[in-house]
């Protein structure tokens, strides 16, 4: 295998092996699944609910106009006064008007016409059909239908079988059905009701009324509650996920920042270890050096005086990187107290008086409250002295600093430290606060890292601002003692 070969493969595998440990995204995945499942749920619930209430109203419809047809039948066979208690559907078929000698052919047709007379003029009737048994159109609104016969209506023999109205409801015209011959086509959605007429003993259908509606009123309320449905359903869905969303999206970064927390401590942790082993090893080797050089230097005072001073100076300075690192990688076990801000930064900037005056540095602090904060004394001094050894050094050839209180709301204030020294560029700002990174010759790195520890330990934060040639800006946010 050629060495191109061999680094094609290779940077495949890692491209692999990356893919491999891109870690599982919660938010991301639930954003989707969840809208996947809550978006189907809805869709669902809104078509049963729609066509329930199609359904519903179709068959209230139904209902309605077949209780009007047959209180319509029997009143006109009462109107005309026939003998024997015949009902309509034995007067419909012009057919049978021999089989009834006892009725008056002039009441007979009376009767017939008068309800015929009623179907054809019920509100949003668009078409009327009135079937014999043996499924010939008897009569119809449409004379084109009168005298066919219907071979193949399922509606039509279920209802006859079945002696009970039957309904539906159509948004298109059905051309392969003969008895939907319109002379006005329907607009929308229109209603097919079947309605059984029985003979004078009701056990045998003798006639079967179908009537074609579109109720317009009928058709706006469901359009209404359609929207309506639909409406609700997306508005619930939404709120539904949008919750739930919320509620993830906060476990998310809550579970983020414990995992993080957690690399964070056990970094701390194996950090700790290693450095108190290394630490404990090498006290003593330098406190042996730094004894010797000081007996050498007790005994020599010529050109070698220089160069002993100088062992003593790098064995002080790895002695104080030794007490910095144990430091900053011990636990953090003291309770908060209250804690005077404005005191504590007095002192503070007392114990460095003369570092500022050497430096040339202008301080402008000038309190008007004197906050007390949730902290400790002394990791409070430690957090103050590590800024402004920052903020000194960073301003070697003079500036000012300039040290403000913000109150950020009625439960706790904001300590702003200021300083127009050499300030940092955007990369050495994403990197301050990670363990064992510094900008500054000869340092070790752990001051920020402490800082940020200390403040989150007592409830409170950090954050740095700065431009490069500019200056620095750090912010401590304490919470405040009621």
């Amino acid at each position: 295998m050629t060495t191109q070969a061999k680094t094609l493969a290779s940077e495949k595998g890692d491209i692999r092996l990356s893919r491999r440990k891109q870690p599982f995204n919660l938010l991301r995945w639930f954003s989707f699944i969840s809208l996947v499942v809550i978006g189907t749920v809805a869709v669902a619930l809104g078509s049963v609910s729609t066509r329930f209430v199609i359904t519903e109203s179709v068959q209230r419809d139904a209902l309605l106009t077949s209780q009007f047809l047959t209180a319509i039948a029997s009143a006109e066979v009462r109107h005309v006064s026939i003998p024997n208690v015949r009902t309509m559907g034995e007067l419909l078929d012009p057919r049978k008007d021999r089989d009834f000698p006892d009725v008056d052919p002039m009441a007979r047709a009376n009767a017939r016409g008068e309800f015929l007379d009623h179907i054809s003029h019920l509100p949003d009737v668009i078409l009327a059909n009135v079937y014999a048994p043996d499924r010939m159109v008897i009569w119809s609104t449409n004379p084109a239908l009168m005298g066919t016969t219907i071979h193949a209506d399922e509606d039509l023999d279920r209802a006859f079988d079945s002696m009970i109205p039957v309904s539906a409801s159509y948004h298109d015209v059905d051309n392969t059905r003969m008895e939907q011959k319109f002379v006005t086509p329907p607009e929308y959605i229109f209603i097919e009701n079947y309605i059984p007429l029985f003979d004078a003993d009701g056990d045998k259908v003798t006639a079967m009324v179908e009537i074609y509606k579109e109720p317009q009123d009928l058709i706006n309320r469901m359009m209404r509650g359609l929207v309506l449905i639909w409406l609700a359903t997306a508005l619930g869905g939404g709120i539904i996920y949008l919750g739930l969303y919320w509620i993830v999206r906060r476990a998310a970064i809550l579970l983020a920042q414990q995992q993080k927390q957690l690399i964070t401590n056990e970094t701390f942790v194996a950090l700790g270890e290693m450095s108190s082993a290394v630490a404990h090893s090498l006290r003593n080797p330098l406190a042996t050096i730094r004894s010797s050089a000081e007996l050498a230097l007790e005994f020599d005072s010529g050109p070698a005086h220089k160069n002993i001073n100088d062992i003593i100076g790098q064995v002080d300075r790895m002695s104080k990187w030794v007490r910095e690192l144990l430091q900053s990688l011990r636990p953090l076990s003291d309770e908060a107290e209250p804690v005077n801000l404005v005191a504590t930064l007095h002192d503070t900037l007392g114990a460095y008086e003369q570092q500022i005056a050497k430096a040339r540095v202008n301080v402008v602090f000038e309190p008007k409250d004197t906050p007390m904060v949730l902290s400790q004394p002394i990791q409070l001094t430690q957090i103050l002295n590590s800024l402004l050894a920052n903020a000194l050094e960073a301003m070697d050839e003079g500036g000012t600093l300039t040290i403000t209180l913000e109150p950020i709301d009625s439960r706790s204030v904001c300590v702003v430290i200021s300083d127009t020294g050499k300030g940092m560029n955007e990369e050495q700002r994403a990197m301050a606060f990670r363990p064992f990174f510094t900008t500054k010759r000869g340092g070790l790195g752990v001051g920020l890292v402490l800082v940020k520890r200390i403040m989150e330990r007592f409830g409170g934060a950090v954050a740095l601002d700065s431009r490069e040639g500019e200056g620095t800006r750090v912010r401590l946010s304490f919470k405040l003692i009621p």
